[in-house]
């Protein structure tokens, strides 16, 4: 068995339960078990990204917390976690696929809150900052992502 350092632990850990939490957000049959875990699992990544990360991770992390609670119809953990997320990126310069999804986490959260004006006026702020993502990918994913949102203040 291979010695990790402290800091190659904590980034193990980090990664492998923001990839936890990510199987979980996908699983299309989640039980109330499956829920409470993927809360967990989140909290723990942004937990160790917050031990030996960069603000970039951080962001990162509130992001994941924020889907995690929309997902789940808790529009104030949504909402705090999506701020945290869009306040990292504007303080440290982060831009591109993070600062728009950062605003893609706010819009979300005010779906939830079922506030239409301001999920309309932080998709508005993403649509704009998705239109500097660089890569094609990238870019084609957000904004299937960000139109999701659209839909499910439909239903």
């Amino acid at each position: 068995m291979e010695k990790l350092t402290l800091k190659e632990w904590h980034r193990k850990q980090a990664v492998d339960t923001f990839n936890k939490t990510w199987d979980l957000i996908e699983k299309k049959d989640r039980t109330k078990e499956d829920d409470l875990e993927m809360i967990h699992t989140a909290h723990a990544s942004r937990f160790h990204w917050g031990q030996i990360g960069e603000p970039l991770h951080f962001a990162r992390g509130e992001w994941q917390l924020s889907r995690v609670y929309a997902i789940l119809n808790m529009s104030e953990s949504a909402m705090f976690h999506g701020k945290q997320s869009l306040e990292l990126c504007l303080e440290h310069n982060i831009t591109d696929f993070d600062l728009a999804f950062a605003y893609e986490a706010v819009s979300r959260a005010y779906s939830v809150k079922n506030d239409e004006r301001s999920m309309q006026e932080y998709y508005d702020l993403a649509q704009r900052a998705g239109q500097q993502i660089l890569k094609k990918e990238d870019k084609e994913y957000f904004i299937s992502e960000l139109n999701s949102i659209k839909l499910r203040s439909r239903v």
